[in-house]
């Protein structure tokens, strides 16, 4: 299986499949607007601005399991998170990230990916980095700053 096999739904309800980022490198973070990382929004919009152009498409996965930190509902996140935090990238329905109610995106990041948690999320804000080739390449934790990546993303852009 691949990410590209993968499908989630936007916060209008439609469904997006990953296989319309075939190519693309792509940054993928478990998101919630009421969190104290939540400032990490602007860096991550500073992120998708700058490597758009490039080749990085950059989408949030917010998530409510987490002391309840993400109470948008699916018609309220956009607005928000674009008045509050200046987001233009992506943002998906609100999903779970643990737990039996796992989307499959996160099943499969994690699976592909190593943590001191093993297959668990531990909080909101981790950032998964993934190839033009549909392969996960790092995991940051959520305390890792958007601007830390950059460096991770040149490099990854210029090797497509």
């Amino acid at each position: 299986m691949s990410i590209y096999d993968l499908k989630f739904n936007d916060t209008t309800g439609k469904e997006i499949s990953m296989q319309e980022y075939a190519g693309k490198a792509l940054l993928l973070v478990n998101t919630a607007t009421q969190c104290g990382l939540a400032p990490q929004f602007e860096g991550l919009e500073q992120l998708h601005n700058e490597f758009k152009d490039k080749g990085l498409v950059v989408i949030g996965f917010p998530c409510d399991q987490f002391m309840g930190q993400e109470p948008e509902t699916n018609d309220t996140l956009v607005s928000v998170c674009k008045k509050n935090f200046g987001v233009t990238f992506l943002l998906s329905e609100k999903i779970d990230v643990n737990g039996t109610d796992t989307h499959p995106i996160f099943k499969f990041l994690k699976s592909k990916s190593t943590s001191v948690l093993g297959t668990k999320i531990k909080w909101n804000f981790t950032k998964f980095l993934v190839s033009s080739d549909g392969a996960v390449v790092k995991r940051y934790s959520p305390t890792t700053q958007p601007a830390k990546l950059r460096s991770d993303i040149e490099h990854m852009l210029a090797e497509q």
